[in-house]
């Protein structure tokens, strides 16, 4: 498989700016646009950037707070050997090449490209001197000057590298060339609140929130600072608004900010666990549509994906490994201890379901989802052998990510197995179709081998209990079950619930940023707000050890890797709602201590619902529930809590009211509920860090 690369560079050179003063760097969240600002003499100098979705460019202005100040060179260049510029009429630059032959040192192999690409650099200048030549840009004296910047490649899908790139950078380049700056940043900054204010997060400031945000980083752990938590709630959603939009890539290992040409890992998609974290945060950050570029690849490695599964195990469907590329390999790479791992597809399968889940959307269902879900489930069907010794149906060859090692049986496999057999078979119910292809899973379902307790209390991660309590790996692969699944739950598997706690303990605090992220997210469906915040801490950083860069990018603790940043905003989100095993709880793991007074407006729970909280010294002070769906749901109030009221339009409803607080609430799609709590039941000690049994 082959790298994701960089594409070039916009360099600008200032004459006369080395000694600078003042200097300040800046993205402002709420509108997507980052500014740096300094002062040359008597002269402030302001620039913006931003990366325009409606436009498809990148937009530069340039400006000063004195007139005839403005006085740069841009190029482009590109670390592709092929690349050159030349001046296309007066106002523009365009970068043109073909990728060079790539050679892939890891098996000593050259091969030729197949991609030419084109940039296009447009300027104009408010007065003062412009003039554009094959080696750059050069402006003189203007009050100020913006830049638009648009590329292509010639690639139109893994099958098709047809795409002219001229005339994409044309058509681009000709609309926005008829806007003045002020309309492509009005344009941009509206597409990005339409998306980045769905959601509202308060966990209240301190005085730490004035420092530079590189100073704040390494004291998280031990300071009070609860709107860093909210900074890189926030962060997160930016970053996958920025690198997952409708018509693009999916999110990479990276997300699209890779600047090697041979960068760790290829910066593409590992899909046994990187992938998917990357989209955690979707549907629950109310983020939908970033999930549909991961869904268009879905569609593609099901077709390079049947190859795999006939050639490689004469079996029906379709197949991906722990890897895939901008070219859709699904087969076994690298190494075969870790490279025959047959179940990723399956857990991208959850990713369609998880979307069913939340939107309710039949016509999705039918149309999208299924048909890669029925799929993916008929290659298991053929896949799945009978263990000699048990009698279960079990996977293999196979490894339990990324422990390494080949082995029939691995709990992963099972579970996710478990997982895309369930989707398939309700999807089917739903739709009214494939009545003895459901039947047939009901029956292989029933047969996959189970989750099973060791001999020291722990979820064993093989079908052999030989799990070691001093293994302290980063992969979690055998908790998939907690979480991102629901097969595990404190409330209806108890026993499993606590050997999944078990091995979570045994793992320690997680050697690097995804693995701590993933933590967080586990210990919130444990229900224990104490070690989520406590893994939260140590992802953000501490003095010791940094897990975050200062611009709040994650490290793996190097280089940067992108699923960090979005698994911590996904287990963030899940300590404040949780909407699995057949109900909705309200700050499920709620961490009072470090955030006694708050509130969360527009997270997205399971069932159609948008979820707003308020909470206040320690106590939940207002939940109200925006219903999208029809049905029946039972509502969790937080630990220490009870639900004493439900009103609709102003009006009271009856609701059933459970011992332990819970209420049972008939939604009506449209409506909105207000719940209110009983304070005195809040009264009750505070949850300790060990909420279930050793």
């Amino acid at each position: 498989q082959f790298p994701y690369q960089p594409f070039g560079d916009l360099l600008l050179e200032f004459p006369g700016h080395k000694n600078a003063g003042r200097y300040r760097r800046q993205l402002d969240l709420d509108s997507g646009v980052t500014t740096v600002s300094y002062r040359v003499g008597d002269v402030t100098f302001r620039r913006e950037v931003f990366a325009s979705v409606p436009d498809q460019v990148i937009v530069v202005r340039i400006a000063a707070d004195k007139p005839g100040q403005v006085s740069f060179t841009a190029k482009l260049d590109s670390p592709h050997p092929n690349g050159s510029t030349t001046a296309v009429g007066s106002d523009q630059l365009a970068l043109r090449g073909r990728l060079a032959r790539f050679e892939y040192k890891r098996i000593k192999q050259v091969f030729e490209s197949v991609l030419g690409f084109e940039a296009r650099l447009l300027v104009s200048a408010d007065g003062g001197k412009t003039k554009v030549t094959d080696e750059g840009v050069d402006i003189e004296g203007a009050d100020a000057a913006t830049l638009v910047l648009a590329a292509a490649t010639s690639y139109k899908s893994f099958q098709d590298v047809s795409g002219d790139p001229a005339a994409r950078c044309d058509e681009v380049i000709r609309v926005a060339a008829d806007k003045p700056y002020g309309r492509l940043r009005e344009a941009h900054v509206a597409d990005h609140r339409r998306l980045f204010r769905r959601v509202d997060l308060d966990l209240g400031s301190t005085e730490a929130s004035r420092l530079p945000t590189d100073e704040r980083i390494p004291g998280f752990a031990e300071g009070n600072d609860p709107q860093l938590a909210v900074l890189y709630f926030q962060f997160g959603r930016y970053l996958l608004m920025a690198s997952s939009r409708p018509g693009s890539q999916p999110a990479n290992l990276q997300g699209i900010w890779n600047e090697d040409l041979q960068p760790a890992w290829e910066s593409k998609w590992t899909v046994n666990i990187n992938t998917e974290m990357n989209y955690w945060p979707a549907e629950v950050g109310n983020l939908a549509e970033c999930h549909g570029p991961l869904f268009d690849m879905l569609d593609d490695v099901v077709i390079s994906g049947r190859k795999t599964a006939q050639v490689h195990y004469g079996c029906r469907g379709w197949v991906l490994h722990h890897n895939t590329d901008l070219w859709r390999g699904t087969a076994p790479i690298n190494h075969s201890n870790h490279g025959i791992w047959p179940t990723g597809g399956a857990w991208l399968c959850r990713h369609l379901w998880e979307h069913y889940l939340f939107s309710g959307d039949e016509e999705f269902l039918a149309r999208r989802a299924y048909p890669v879900i029925k799929e993916a489930a008929l290659f298991f069907v053929d896949f799945l052998v009978e263990d000699p010794e048990t009698g279960w149906l079990i996977s293999g060859p196979s490894n339990s990510p990324e422990q390494g090692g080949l082995v029939m049986g691995p709990t992963m496999d099972h579970q996710i197995i478990r997982d895309l057999f369930a989707s398939a078979i309700e999807a089917s119910e739903t739709l009214g179709v494939d009545e003895d292809f459901r039947r047939q899973l009901v029956e292989l379902r029933k047969r996959i081998a189970p989750n099973q307790i060791g001999r020291h209390g722990q979820l064993q991660e093989w079908l052999e209990d030989k799990d070691d309590p001093n293994n302290h790996h980063r992969h979690l692969s055998h908790l998939y079950g907690l979480y991102p699944s629901d097969q595990i739950a404190l409330g209806t598997t108890a026993e499993l619930a606590a050997a999944a706690r078990k091995s979570l303990d045994f793992r320690g605090d997680g050697p690097v940023g995804w693995g701590r992220a993933w933590q967080v997210c586990l210990y919130a469906r444990l229900g224990d707000g104490q070690l989520a915040y406590d893994r939260l801490a140590r992802l953000i950083g501490d003095n010791s050890n940094l897990n975050l860069f200062n611009q709040c990018w994650a490290s793996r603790p190097m280089p940067f890797q992108i699923d960090a940043n979005f698994g911590g905003a996904a287990g963030i989100a899940e300590m404040l709602v949780g909407s699995h095993a057949g109900e909705i709880a309200l700050l499920p793991a709620w961490p009072q201590e470090a955030w006694p007074t708050g509130h969360v407006q527009g997270l997205r729970a399971r069932g159609g619902l948008e979820v707003d909280l308020a909470w206040r010294n320690g106590r939940a002070t207002s939940a109200v529930l925006k219903a999208g769906l029809d049905g029946p749901c039972r509502v969790r109030p937080p630990k220490g809590h009870r639900i004493s009221a439900v009103r609709c339009g102003g009006e009271a409803l009856p609701a059933t009211v459970e011992q332990d607080g819970t209420a049972i609430l008939e939604f009506q799609a449209g409506k909105v509920y207000e719940l209110e709590f009983d304070e005195a039941f809040a009264k009750s000690p505070r949850v300790s860090r060990h909420a279930l049994p050793d």
